[in-house]
């Protein structure tokens, strides 16, 4: 069965970084756009990066722009989402998406990432 594992996830102080990891089984993961979503407590699930099935197509959401950058090893089946200079407001569960046409089709449990001032 399908399945997508996130990593990576913790408690730092602003400015820090952190890296997520996303592992993928159960599906031919070359063949998916791979993604990034956040939800803050009390808020909707948001998009925060995208990178295609092929190439090195990438979308980022204003709000991470500069500072965020996703990159995916398909030898490996797994998405990453480097984060640095992270602010408070990048508190929030980060969850992995994996998606084709018509939409995303499977996600993953989240992982914390929480942002001290």
């Amino acid at each position: 069965q399908v399945q997508l594992e996130e990593s990576g996830g913790g408690s730092v102080q602003a400015g820090g970084s952190l890296r997520l990891s996303c592992a993928a089984s159960g599906l031919t993961f070359s063949r998916y756009v791979m993604a990034w979503f956040r939800q803050a407590p009390g808020k909707e699930r948001k998009f925060v990066a995208s990178f295609g099935y092929r190439g090195a197509d990438t979308a980022y959401g204003d709000s991470v722009k500069g500072r965020f950058t996703i990159s995916r090893d398909n030898a490996k089946r797994t998405v990453y989402l480097q984060m640095n200079s992270l602010k408070p407001e990048d508190t929030a569960v980060y969850y992995c998406a994996a998606g084709s046409t018509g939409g995303w089709h499977y996600w993953g449990q989240g992982t914390q990432v929480t942002v001290s001032s």
